[in-house]
């Protein structure tokens, strides 16, 4: 019998656990998942056959190790930097590892001893990264087998909302952990566009955008990630003239996102202590100059040289132009701005997320140049069966049960950019309503 262990069972791991748990009624296997909040845990499971929840303090490293030693496989679902802690312990103990998030400079070092140990740890098997490695490779390697030479690739990806959930002038709700959304794109953005390196400072990305269209749901923003050069070997993309990998909002987010940014009030790196009773409008205030007769609109304007009324209507409908008490008036302007936002951008039960990603090829080949536009939309079910959970948690879930029925035979550290990974696991994927659509065109 495999033993399968999930460690950390929050809102992220819904598909993954369902799926799981229903292999275990079919196939010689069990099922733990391993969570702070064992209620949680157990309402998960649903008391399915062969599962078990278990509760766990994941820095209890005694209770940690005892758990990874009495199983087959580990799958991550714990914050990103738990997972270098937890793979030690898999490599210790012999156990293959498995996680949605990108391949650490940690988990790097211990490439020759999973090697050694016969092992198989898969990193970047979610969405995000994940599905986007998949698919894009299947794309690339396809052209490549018949004598075709990429010149360009984009790609964009976005958790959004579904568009009869968007009932706010920002037509967006945290789908997935809001800390990320808030400090999403600090750093330097590195690219390659038509040979010439860009490098976009964080004062500067939400002035670089592109129009991104999906056929029937309209205009999207896309924005570079920190990172597009890297992929360029990961992806066999050396030579390639553009390569530019970037994040999806709706048409006119970031122009008004990027109001926060330029204040100051996206910092993480300094504490705020503001009086009990400070409102929305002085938190505001606070990142603007004095003026004794402007008010804090007119500043605000005075400020911005693009201050338009979607922008004013999206500030205000968040309450800032008003005199509502802050969430809570200590911590860093970013955490601040997150309590506000986590108030209004909260996903209520009956609201739909929506999950886009395109692809964007130029390709020459023997038969002339032809671009390639390839999409995936997915909508979620509800609050607890997003979108967002079903593409994170699916390909993992995926991944796990092709790996012990023997239908991947590989060992070492990988991400899924390999046929063996992709081909089957892009199949299977299909069964269950993720797939792009494509679309080509000719000269």
């Amino acid at each position: 019998m495999h033993t399968i262990l999930i460690l950390g069972g929050g809102k992220s791991a819904i598909f993954l656990i369902d799926f799981l748990a229903k292999s275990c009624q079919s196939k010689d296997r069990r099922l733990i998942v391993a969570d702070i909040d064992l209620d949680s845990a157990t309402k998960k499971l649903k008391n399915q056959p062969n599962t078990q929840a278990r509760q766990l303090d994941i820095e209890d490293a005694k209770s940690r190790q005892s758990l990874i030693r009495e199983s087959d496989v580990v799958i991550s679902m714990l914050p990103a930097f738990m997972h270098p802690i937890v793979a030690k312990d898999c490599l210790h103990f012999g156990v293959h590892f498995f996680s949605a998030s990108y391949e650490s400079g940690e988990m790097r070092e211990m490439k020759s001893e999973i090697e050694a140990k016969g092992l198989l740890f898969l990193n970047e098997c979610g969405l995000d990264p994940g599905i986007d490695h998949m698919s894009a490779m299947q794309i690339i390697n396809l052209a490549k087998s018949k004598g075709e030479e990429i010149l360009s690739f984009k790609s964009y990806c976005g958790g959004l909302l579904a568009p009869e959930s968007e009932d706010n002038p920002w037509k967006y709700k945290f789908t997935w952990n809001p800390r990320n959304v808030v400090l999403a794109g600090q750093g330097t953005s590195r690219y390659i566009e038509n040979g010439d390196l860009k490098f976009v400072p964080y004062h500067q990305l939400f002035n670089r955008l592109q129009t991104i269209q999906f056929p029937g749901l309209g205009d999207f923003d896309g924005y570079p990630n920190r990172d597009s050069l890297g992929y360029r070997r990961v992806y066999g993309l050396e030579k390639i003239g553009t390569m530019i990998r970037g994040t999806l909002r709706r048409s006119g987010f970031c122009k008004a996102w990027n109001i926060f940014v330029q204040l100051g009030m996206c910092d993480d790196s300094f504490q705020m202590n503001l009086p009990e009773n400070t409102t929305l409008r002085q938190f505001l205030n606070s990142f603007l100059p004095y003026d004794p007769e402007l008010s804090v609109e007119e500043k605000l304007g005075n400020l911005i040289p693009d201050f338009d009324f979607p922008i004013w209507e999206k500030i205000q409908w968040l309450g800032l132009f008003g005199n509502d008490l802050l969430p809570h008036t200590k911590g860093s302007p970013a955490s601040i701005l997150q309590a506000i936002l986590e108030k209004n951008w909260k996903l209520y039960p009956e609201d739909k997320d929506m999950i886009v990603m395109q692809h964007l090829f130029e390709i020459n080949g023997p038969d002339g140049a032809k671009e390639i536009r390839s999409s995936l939309v997915c909508v979620g079910e509800d609050s607890t069966y997003t979108a967002m959970a079903k593409t994170v948690g699916l390909p993992l879930a995926i991944a796990v049960d092709l790996f012990l029925d023997g239908k991947i035979n590989l060992t070492g550290l990988h991400i899924p950019v390999l046929p063996e990974i992709y081909i089957p696991l892009l199949a299977e994927l299909e069964n269950h309503g993720i797939f792009f659509r494509e679309e080509v065109r000719v000269g």
